[in-house]
């Protein structure tokens, strides 16, 4: 089977799929562009840079990863709003949502088949350190501090007033200010790009932070490692891959019920913003269920997926 997968080429989290997918199944990966079995639209934003004519002419697969419904219905993202969806559905063949909840959102838009299968993680990047004192120490952070990581954006643009609300920055500044009061050591680690929302309400209450923008793969699996918490506030996620990198290093974690928590966190672990003082991280239930999405057993339900829609 000849697969094209096109790349989304803006350095982030798809790419780094397209990269570890070609390297690890390379005899699936066509080098014939203009010829290929089967389509793969893991970028589906970028759907308009593909010909037309190939589009009709092949198989179609299309990952969707979340929907923002506040963006989606209103048509203010020009890119995953409900009208460019609806074009690029007459090209698509079959869909994958990476959880449940994308599921039952596309199911409501298309008659095309779906199939949910989260994304793997690649253990090799992401793994755990036991030497957390010395990690502090590289990063010269207190070893008596309270860590709590978010390596999310938060940002709209460029503009402090504009929260990505989806990423749930304010339920996260919220959070914080209460761990304020129970610890006062606490200070914030953020990471990536466009953390200026967040960044400018510690700010405003006196909260440290660190801030790493941008900075490589080991740089981010130490910084997972040094943590004492992880949360994730979205309102709307597709994965996040956040769960899946803190499972598999170790971290502790709890988020919002969004994406695929349920499938990797423990019910204690998972919050809204009545009870996430009550939520607990469990290390241990969240690696053990990571481990079927580690590679190359990650990979077995695509290639199954890819094999089925080719056949059909």
């Amino acid at each position: 089977m000849r697969l094209y997968i096109n790349n989304a080429k803006e350095n982030w989290v798809v790419d780094r799929f397209v990269k570890e997918w070609k390297k690890e199944n390379y005899k699936t990966v066509s080098p014939l562009v203009r010829n290929p079995d089967l389509i793969w639209l893991i970028a589906p934003w970028t759907w308009e840079k593909e010909s037309k004519r190939k589009l009709k002419r092949n198989k179609v697969l299309c990952t969707i990863h979340h929907i923002d419904e506040d963006k989606f219905f209103n048509g203010s993202n020009t890119l995953d709003g409900q009208e460019n969806f609806m074009k690029r559905d007459k090209f698509v063949d079959h869909y994958h949502v990476v959880s449940k909840k994308t599921y039952e959102q596309v199911s409501k838009l298309t008659t095309k088949p779906i199939t949910f299968i989260p994304f793997w993680v690649n253990q090799n990047i992401w793994f755990e350190i036991k030497e957390k004192e010395s990690l502090r120490k590289k990063y010269q952070l207190n070893q008596k501090d309270f860590l709590v990581g978010s390596f999310q954006r938060d940002t709209e643009g460029y503009d402090l007033k504009s929260p990505k609300l989806s990423k749930g920055p304010d339920q996260f500044v919220e959070i914080i200010k209460t761990y304020n009061k129970n610890y006062e050591n606490l200070c914030v680690i953020l990471t990536g790009k466009r953390r200026e929302y967040i960044m400018s309400e510690l700010k405003k209450e006196n909260i440290r932070y660190k801030y790493f923008e941008m900075i490589d793969f080991e740089t981010v699996n130490e910084l997972y490692n040094l943590l004492n918490l992880y949360i994730v506030s979205s309102r709307y996620e597709g994965g996040p891959q956040a769960i899946l990198e803190c499972a598999t290093t170790k971290t502790p974690i709890i988020s919002t019920d969004v994406g695929i928590a349920s499938f990797i966190l423990h019910k204690k672990s998972i919050f809204d913003m009545d009870n996430y003082q009550n939520a607990t991280p469990n290390v241990d239930y969240a690696y053990n269920k990571v481990l079927k999405y580690q590679l190359p057993i990650g990979f077995k339900s695509f290639n199954n997926l890819l094999k089925k829609i080719n056949e059909n």
